[in-house]
């Protein structure tokens, strides 16, 4: 099945919050993850830079840290939404208010806009999309050992059915494999590159891994 972008969150099976994101794409599938300091990027890789031409909405800031909090996002949305946690909105509030203020991206597909919010402490979540025909925002009841997710087509609205219940990492580069190919996420097509924030004694760590093409 294809589902497109996938945000995730969720705990560990030792308790530790999770935010994740995947790249799934059947048309640039040319792009990667990259870190730097408490942000993670999808960029074009080098020698496909020409495809920001052919779709200005393929680049951008994909995940973020900001305090206590852990965004993910497939879009420019992800900084306003950390502006607004910084902020002191409440999570809920933050999602919402950005997401019907960039509405879905107007690109051939009418491209959802989808976001996920947690906490290091691991007491909240939530999961979020901006559609042409919906803005749903919903907080996720967290559990070791489960993690929800929200993907841009087929799975496309926050519900505690898509979730997995058998999230077992260690860290952050575990997380991106998980997401790339393992659990529920071996069933959804085309994978191209993962980003992930792990919660640790000292706060979020970032990782970033490509796909294993063939």
């Amino acid at each position: 099945m294809y589902v497109g972008r996938i945000v995730a969150v969720g705990l560990s099976q030792q308790g530790a919050s999770a935010a994740m994101y995947r790249v799934s794409s059947r048309s640039f599938p040319n792009r990667h993850a990259v870190i730097l300091n408490e942000t993670a990027a999808i960029v074009p890789k080098p020698g496909h830079e020409g495809d920001i031409q052919k779709n200005p909405y393929i680049a951008y800031n994909c995940l973020r840290l900001t305090g206590e909090y852990a965004v993910a996002t497939n879009g420019t949305q992800t900084d306003p939404v950390c502006e607004k946690l910084s902020a002191g909105l409440p999570p809920r509030d933050a999602l919402a208010s950005v997401l019907l203020t960039l509405d879905y991206e107007k690109d051939a597909y009418n491209t959802p806009r989808i976001a996920a919010v947690i906490n290091r402490r691991g007491d909240s979540a939530y999961l979020g999309i901006a559609r042409h025909d919906a803005l749903l925002v919903r907080k996720m009841d967290l559990q070791p050992g489960r993690l929800f997710y929200i993907c841009t087509y087929e799975h496309n609205f926050p519900d505690s059915s898509f979730a997995d219940n058998d999230f077992a990492v260690s860290d952050p580069l575990s997380a991106c494999d998980y997401l790339l190919g393992q659990g529920v996420f071996a069933e959804f097509e085309r994978p191209v590159t993962a980003a992930c924030a792990v919660a640790g004694t000292d706060g979020f760590s970032l990782a970033a891994r490509e796909a294993v093409s063939g």
